[in-house]
């Protein structure tokens, strides 16, 4: 029996809590970004600005993800390992952040950024006005274009990046328990 068959590599990753923690948030994010795109694509709902902010979380935690999770696999230092899940769990705990923050200006509960929520401003001369109005869309942040179970795409947001960084808790405290030798 060699040695490639007794440990098989998806009992290795089902040994290491932090290189399964790291691919869990790569997958994760990868998936709710295929699923935002989807929305914009294909079904013609596009983001306003903050929906574009919320993406910065999970355009980090892919390649981050991945990365975190070949250290993971090689053993890597446990400070290396710390460091990257404390980023990632920063990251998905601000998108949180940020997520409810987009929610609660849907709800109508503070006013949003005056850029996709604040009053229409210059639309230039009243002669162009036409023109000018069947080329742009002006996509609000205060106005949900699309809800399921009484939650927006931000409120879905939240709730995503919240598993995120539970993951990314577990994956850090795995990493600072880890011994030397995996």
């Amino acid at each position: 029996m060699t040695l490639a068959s007794a440990n098989p590599p998806h009992a290795r990753i089902a040994e290491t809590p932090a290189l399964l923690a790291a691919l869990a948030i790569t997958l994760i994010a990868a998936a709710t970004l295929a699923g935002a795109w989807f929305f914009e694509l294909v079904l013609d709902i596009k983001p306003c600005p903050l929906c574009l902010e919320q993406r910065y979380a999970y355009y980090l935690a892919i390649p981050l993800g991945v990365l975190t999770a070949l250290l993971a696999w090689r053993s890597a230092p446990r400070r290396l390992l710390i460091a990257a899940f404390a980023i990632l769990l920063l990251a998905a705990l601000g998108n949180a952040w940020l997520g409810g923050y987009h929610a609660g200006v849907e709800w109508k509960f503070w006013p949003g950024p005056t850029d996709c929520s604040g009053p229409i401003g210059n639309l230039g001369s009243a002669g162009n006005l036409l023109e000018r109005l069947d080329t742009v869309k002006v996509v609000r942040c205060d106005e949900v274009q699309w809800r399921f179970l009484g939650l927006s795409l931000a409120g879905y947001n939240v709730l995503i990046s919240l598993l995120m960084a539970a993951i990314a808790l577990w994956g850090f405290v795995a990493a600072a328990k880890r011994q030397t030798s995996w």
